[in-house]
């Protein structure tokens, strides 16, 4: 999925009777309905009135992506990773209105992995440089490789990502990107395939499929969730193989909502992709219950003078803040017993402490934060001027 003038998602059309497979396309200026356009580049069934972008080797798992690089010619300014040519390994595609695609060279650029799932990639902003994601197999087991590109043609030695000590899962699609509030944060969402179990017993393939959600500061190193972050429905279809894959690229659809999309019904004649939805930041919390709870982060430094918080409770629960030195001591006015007693629902609340909200004495400092939380949640933190 890629964010420009307007939402657009790629998906590939497949036409059951005789297995042919292309790449579409969709646009939405809400998030919610879409139209496809008439863009007239393929022909199928006699005409090319339809929304196809991409037909031949590689739309099986074609995968654009609008580049963000200020360097990008005009006429490259939409890319993609498919696996095309020998050994179907990763081809480079560019596009100047994403709709109208060429390859950038007939040789593969990644060859190494297994690349008959997505295939994506996307210029990291910060770090200036394509990253790419792609599936193989690790130990018999379906992982996930990364390598890196200052060009988009010369790419490094696929790694695999690490885990820390999280059990191995097979991992088919991965839909990573930067998180758009906090370019900083990879986010990944894979779809974690459990070959061994089978719901249905009239389907005709084993396996079933959840979501699950990981995360990364450089993008090679993930803190995985074993829970999963999106389940299977009331809907017995969403219980066979291949069902639950999150799209890559969750998309703001309002301040306060981000719309999330995944595919259900697959081998169905329905086969199609559901969105839900999540508040903004709400991936992940930190969490207590009735019986309180406290938080305490490592030592960080910041800029900016307001401490801003995305946070929810019951009407009995509640929030408090403290800022302290390297050895969890309170800074002067920033103390436990100065701050507010916070409850509510906000994305965005600027934390108060007796003295006021002003933050900007302690910028440039060691600071760690420590929350006591009763009944509620902590979305995420942010300093800002």
């Amino acid at each position: 999925m890629v964010r420009d003038e307007k939402l657009r998602i790629y998906y590939r059309g497949w036409a059951k009777l005789d297995g042919r497979d292309c790449t579409c396309v969709a646009g939405s200026e809400d998030g919610v309905h879409f139209t496809r356009p008439n863009v007239g580049a393929f022909e199928w069934e006699g005409s090319k009135d339809n929304n196809i972008v991409w037909m031949g080797e590689g739309c099986h798992n074609f995968t654009p992506f609008l580049d963000a690089n200020p360097k990008a010619p005009a006429d490259q300014r939409y890319k993609a990773l498919a696996s095309a040519g020998p050994n179907a390994s990763l081809v480079p595609f560019a596009s100047a209105d994403g709709l109208h695609w060429r390859r950038l060279q007939e040789e593969p650029v990644i060859t190494e992995g297994a690349f008959d799932s997505q295939n994506l990639a996307f210029w990291d902003t910060l770090r200036g440089e394509y990253v790419e994601y792609h599936r193989g197999f690790k130990d018999g087991v379906r992982d996930i490789m990364t390598s890196r590109s200052a060009d988009f043609i010369h790419w490094t030695k696929p790694e695999w990502l690490d885990y820390g000590d999280t059990p191995k899962e097979h991992l088919y699609t991965n839909a990573v990107a930067p998180y758009f509030r906090a370019p900083h944060l990879y986010l990944g969402f894979p779809c974690r395939f459990v070959p061994s179990r089978k719901k249905v017993p009239s389907h005709q393939e084993d396996g079933i499929n959840d979501g699950v959600l990981m995360s990364s500061r450089d993008g090679l190193h993930f803190e995985r969730w074993i829970e999963a972050f999106l389940r299977p429905s009331l809907d017995e279809k969403t219980w066979t193989d291949r069902n639950n894959y999150i799209a890559w690229g969750p998309a703001p659809t309002s301040p306060e909502e981000i719309s999330l999309y995944w595919t259900e019904h697959y081998r169905y004649p329905d086969y199609y992709l559901r969105r839900g939805t999540i508040r903004t930041d709400g991936f992940a919390s930190v969490h207590a219950g009735a019986q309180g709870g406290e938080m305490l982060t490592r030592p960080m430094t910041f800029t900016g003078k307001r401490l801003l918080v995305n946070h929810e409770t019951s009407a009995a629960g509640s929030l408090r803040f403290e800022l302290c030195d390297e050895k969890g001591e309170a800074y002067p006015g920033f103390a436990m017993a100065d701050s507010e007693i916070l409850f509510g629902n906000e994305i965005e609340h600027e934390v108060k402490w007796e003295g006021g909200s002003d933050v900007n004495a302690l910028a440039g400092k060691p600071v760690r934060l420590r929350v006591r939380l009763k009944d509620g949640d902590l979305y995420s933190i942010r300093f800002a001027g």
